[in-house]
């Protein structure tokens, strides 16, 4: 069994949000304790498809691909909300990048940060619709930013939605870098880098080939051509360094960088479970630096 099993009337707007959200979802119903992630909105923001969605997971929760997905989905945001959650520095605003079905902003006491969701305009009517249907207000905090992350200009399209680009922001971007293109990834980094000093992101990636193991390699073999035929081909592979290179040319510099091994503290996987961390992807943190203004 591989995603391609996920039900073909799954709405079209990014069925890799909804395969996303299903594994943080599931977690919560298939996997033992400790959990890695409560997301406890996953489920109702399935909608209609999440009873089949589920199913998958509850039916074959042992299967590589479905624990595989599901150990992804919850390290890296585990590992993006915590580190969003420790700033001590002030940041008040929150960029996420690819926001999907990210249910942060409804299952957190509304006050400390504004919220800005980006994503492609289809998928956020969907998420719009879904949050409607499981009764789920949308705080005043958050505000929805349409882009689309290979033409529009994203740093622009954040600042007319609201964002103050004079104070610092803390950006999530997550599961997408390798649907977009080098050039892309790149590209909006580079955007990113133009806000303010001690402003921070948090990023994944999937690793090239030769940097996975062989349950890294495996899920890749299996999902990879799926999601292709799906409409959303993986484009970009990239290691630590060269994600560490992309940063440091948009201005940024790197805090840490972890595999999902890494991502999580050591007593999450003690597990009787079947999730088990996989060379797979990798996260990186870094932040835009303050510079000292003195000369010599």
């Amino acid at each position: 069994m591989t995603t391609d099993d996920f039900p073909a009337n799954t709405p079209r707007a990014s069925r890799t949000a909804f395969t996303a959200a299903a594994a943080r979802a599931a977690h919560l119903l298939v996997d033992a304790e400790p959990f890695i992630f409560s997301d406890t909105l996953a489920a109702a923001l399935l909608g209609d498809q999440a009873e089949e969605l589920l199913a998958y997971h509850r039916l074959h929760d042992t299967h590589p691909v479905l624990a595989g997905a599901r150990a992804e989905a919850v390290c890296r945001s585990r590992f993006a909300e915590e580190r969003l959650t420790r700033v001590n520095s002030g940041i008040d605003q929150y960029l996420i990048l690819g926001a999907g079905l990210d249910s942060f902003a409804y299952r957190t006491p509304p006050g400390r940060f504004r919220v800005f969701e980006v994503d492609h305009p289809a998928t956020q009517t969907v998420k719009r619709e879904l949050l409607d249907g499981a009764g789920v207000a949308v705080p005043a905090s958050v505000t929805f930013v349409p882009v689309d992350f290979e033409t529009d200009p994203l740093r622009e399209c954040a600042v007319q939605s609201g964002l103050d680009p004079f104070r610092p922001v803390f950006v999530s971007w997550l599961g997408v870098t390798m649907y977009l293109t080098r050039e892309a990834v790149a590209g909006t980094l580079a955007q990113l880098g133009g806000f303010a000093p001690g402003s921070e992101i948090v990023a994944d990636h999937l690793l090239p080939a030769q940097l996975r193991d062989a349950a890294g390699n495996g899920y890749a073999e299996a999902v990879g051509p799926v999601a292709a035929g799906q409409g959303e081909p993986w484009r970009t592979f990239l290691s630590p360094a060269d994600l560490a290179g992309l940063l440091r040319a948009a201005g940024f510099e790197v805090v840490g960088q972890a595999g999902q091994r890494d991502s999580v503290a050591p007593r999450l996987w003690r597990r009787t479970d079947a999730l088990r961390p996989a060379a797979l992807s990798a996260l990186t943190h870094a932040r835009i630096p303050h510079r000292s203004g003195g000369g010599s």
